[in-house]
């Protein structure tokens, strides 16, 4: 599936946290006639019509799981539908209601659908390349970030590709913009993925002004890396987790709770519009996050891959990891070796690498395998979230099918090292290796793993913590720039201001130190993470 082309809308999006009040601002052309739902749905229109028999009976608000306990269930679902139904025009509709024509896209725009560019396949990056993760404090949080890198480290590990973590806490896009100079272009990036929005919201109901400036902001940088040389991805806010913000301390507004995660899907869909319009490849990282959690919590009603309802955990950030391997065109098999019988002798076929000494032996066979890459392998926190998504299979599958064994069981050796003992039928069938932490590749993979790790909890976190004070010193400045404040606030703010900048004499230094730091630990990522040559042995097990 190219790049982009997973940003469907489906019921199951808005499913979490979403309350009716922010749809009222939808025009009845959007609501399809009772045909259509009746069409799309029997068994909802027979269940909406004893709803509204009895829609006296119905009070309260709507939490994030009404579906399940809360009231108004059906008339959530219906919404849902109608979404559905009309998913192809929701955010084109919104638009115009909410932002004059001349605020949204005004130098993307495209005269008719025949000039509409079309968005990239994927990405490609070769070696001495530069990637650039610009975003919030999500980004901040070096996970995300680092399980991308290492599935580069690992697959490519003939290329020196070059990553670099721009992000800040509490960041929105227009303090993206005050920093693209020396945390982003200087770094000549061949491609800058932004995540931002999540703090653009302001954490409201929707507001039609704040997300003008979150537009307007937004556009504004897509350009300026595009001057740069650089080019933009654009990536969807990751989803508010409301039902794990009310199981917490903080208190919070009630109408904010119920309705901020739908915010963040129609900032998503605005984004998906914005590159469909203009080319710009597109990860979906709202749509699997949402969809994960919506699906445990029908057998687990307190799941979640959020706990402090803003910052994805460990598991999380692994399924944002692979929005993002996924929508750009790295999701494909790591390997496939096959063994056969060919008129009476062995003969070898393989991807992703070499096969070569086969040969026959007196209870099975033995070759010799040298892999272009390692299987994308994790720190044990991320595993929970590995399992959810099935990630060996589907991003990062080893496989091997030895085809022509007399029926019996088969231990299967690799550099001497027993990792596990199958009947011939299956081995016929084939066996996926990527998980199987008994095999010397996927130790291998680990100790690349556990370096990268190293590398952004030491060197990349000095850096992205020594680049916060730049940004509250920038929002100062634009204070003083706005003259809003009165002069004895605005002589104190400005004396504040003029010591924070004093002390951003240091960045560059620390940037440069904290490079080197990251310098020598990525040296090291590709001295372990190169290829060796090992040795497969399939032979009849002992009984």
């Amino acid at each position: 599936m190219e790049a982009g082309q997973r940003g469907r809308l489906n019921s199951r999006e808005l499913l979490l946290n979403t309350g009716s009040t922010f749809w009222k601002c939808l025009p009845k052309h959007l609501s399809p006639p009772p045909c259509a739902i009746r069409q799309k749905s029997p068994k909802l229109h027979r269940n909406l019509q004893n709803w509204h028999s009895n829609r006296h009976s119905v009070n309260g608000s709507l939490a994030n799981d009404s579906l399940i306990t809360d009231d108004k269930p059906l008339q959530t679902a219906a919404c849902f539908l109608q979404l559905r139904l009309r998913s192809a025009m929701l955010s084109r509709t919104l638009l115009s209601l909410l932002i004059l024509p001349c605020l949204v896209l005004p130098a993307f725009c495209q005269d008719s659908e025949s000039s509409t560019p079309s968005m990239p396949a994927g990405i490609d990056l070769q070696d001495g390349d530069t990637f650039v993760f610009l975003g919030d404090s999500i980004t901040h949080q070096r996970l995300y970030t680092q399980y991308v890198e290492t599935f580069f480290y690992q697959r490519y590990p003939d290329r020196r590709i070059n990553f670099h973590n721009a992000g800040i806490g509490g960041a929105q896009a227009w303090d993206a913009l005050a920093r693209t100079g020396r945390d982003v272009l200087d770094y000549k990036p061949r491609y800058v993925s932004i995540l931002l929005g999540m703090n653009d919201g302001r954490y409201r109901p929707f507001d039609a002004e704040i997300f003008a400036n979150y537009q307007k902001d937004m556009l504004t940088l897509v350009s300026r890396l595009r001057a740069g040389g650089a080019t933009p991805i654009l990536m969807s806010p990751t989803m508010f987790d409301a039902r794990a913000a009310r199981n917490s301390r903080r208190q919070r507004d009630p109408d904010m709770l119920q309705q901020y995660n739908s915010v963040l899907a129609y900032y998503g869909r605005w984004l998906q519009d914005v590159a469909l319009e203009t080319g710009t490849a597109y990860v979906d990282m709202y749509g699997p996050l949402n969809d994960l959690t919506v699906e445990a919590r029908e057998e687990e009603p307190g799941f979640t891959l959020i706990r402090d309802a803003i910052h994805p955990d460990p598991p999380g950030q692994i399924v944002m990891a692979y929005a993002m391997i996924d929508d750009l065109g790295q999701r494909k098999a790591l390997s496939n070796i096959r063994i056969q019988p060919v008129r009476g002798e062995l003969r070898a076929s393989a991807n992703g690498g070499k096969v070569s000494d086969l040969q026959k032996t007196e209870n099975g066979l033995s070759f010799s395998w040298l892999a272009d890459g390692l299987p994308w392998v994790l720190p044990p926190e991320a595993q929970q979230g590995v399992d959810l998504l099935r990630l060996g299979h589907k991003a990062t599958r080893e496989g091997l099918e030895i085809h022509g064994l007399p029926a019996g069981r088969y231990d299967v050796l690799i550099d001497g090292e027993l990792v596990g003992t199958w009947p011939h039928t299956t081995l016929a069938r084939h066996i996926e290796l990527q998980g199987n932490e008994k095999t010397p590749q996927y130790q291998q993979a680990l100790k690349v793993a556990l370096l990268n790790k190293q590398k952004n909890e030491g060197p990349v976190r000095k850096l992205r913590d020594g680049w916060r004070p730049f940004q509250n010193w920038a929002r100062m400045e634009r204070t003083l720039d706005s003259k809003a404040l009165s002069p004895a606030p605005h002589v104190e703010l400005a004396e504040k201001a003029a010591t924070v900048r004093n002390n951003l004499k240091n960045l560059d230094s620390l940037i440069l130190e904290a490079e080197a730091e990251a310098d020598k630990i990525e040296d090291e990522i590709y001295r372990v993470n190169q290829p060796v040559v090992r040795r497969f042995e399939i032979r009849r097990a002992e009984k």
